[in-house]
């Protein structure tokens, strides 16, 4: 909990000491129901206005939903609570109570970012996907241990940040993309607040010839930043660039974490989508 926001412990102190929501199970709904229906303000994808908009979570359909009318019949988005994500990015959407939602969509990551004004209404919100990922996991993983499967709830981005990339022949110009490292994929975007990314790279482990290097090769031209970042990928080489030394030194370490990390067996599966990917 210690990396996600204020408003997440505020809610916290007052779930236990003010509603004693831990001592009275009745209280509890919230964090177990399989199912919440309400209005969310959300981010609209090519305008950038916040707009009201019903959500349906409904764990026996396996999805969290959200319609574009009041009395529209069809969602205008249906997101597997399979892959489903949520975290609170109260700065990068500019509201206390922001809650990015992530799911995939094609193989391909979809931003979706809301608030609500009342933030018990928000955390509610939060837990409830919580409660659905861990009922769809002790499904999809019948012999793992609460402790095992709690961690896969929901997560937050390992780093995000501005860097520099080119294109995979090396020879077009750097340009300035808002990264975003979670878990495997790396994906980039023109805008923090984009909908979809411009690109996502998978990035697997040592044993499967991924390296993260310093610097840049030196026939290398067109960066501006001057702390370059090279990861090599069995297929190709990645060259981004970073404003300071600092951050060349954080992103390093988030990659050379993952890049650590032996692949399970659905990373596989993961890793072959990217490699098929028109």
């Amino acid at each position: 909990m210690a990396r996600h926001c204020r408003v997440l412990r505020e809610q916290w102190v007052r779930a236990k000491y003010e509603r004693q929501e831990f001592m009275y199970i009745e209280k509890q709904e919230p964090y177990s129901a399989g199912y919440r229906e309400g209005f969310l303000w959300k981010r609209g994808r090519d305008n950038g206005q916040f707009l009201s908009r019903r959500f349906i979570l409904s764990e026996r359909e396996g999805a969290l939903k959200y319609f574009n009318k009041q009395d529209a019949r069809e969602p205008k988005a249906v997101m597997r609570i399979e892959t489903l994500n949520a975290t609170f990015q109260p700065a990068k959407i500019g509201n206390p109570c922001g809650l990015q939602i992530t799911y995939l969509k094609d193989n391909s990551t979809r931003n979706i970012f809301v608030y609500h004004e009342d933030s018990k209404e928000m955390v509610d919100w939060f837990n409830a996907i919580r409660a659905a990922r861990f009922h769809y996991h002790q499904v999809a993983f019948p012999g793992a241990s609460d402790t095992d499967l709690i961690p896969k709830l929901t997560r937050s981005f390992m780093k995000e940040g501005y860097m520099e990339k080119t294109g995979p022949k090396h020879t077009e110009g750097f340009k300035k993309r808002w990264f975003t490292m979670d878990d495997r994929r790396l994906m980039y975007f023109k805008d923090p607040l984009d909908a979809y990314a411009r690109g996502e790279v998978f990035i697997g482990s040592k044993e499967n010839s991924y390296k993260v290097l310093p610097g840049l090769p030196p026939s290398t031209q067109g960066y501006h930043w001057q702390h370059g970042i090279t990861i090599v990928t069995p297929d190709r080489k990645f060259l981004f660039a970073c404003e300071t030394e600092a951050e060349q030194k954080d992103w390093i370490a988030a990659f050379q974490r993952v890049v650590n990390r032996p692949m399970h067996p659905q990373e596989y599966a993961v890793e072959a989508h990217f490699k098929h990917k028109p």
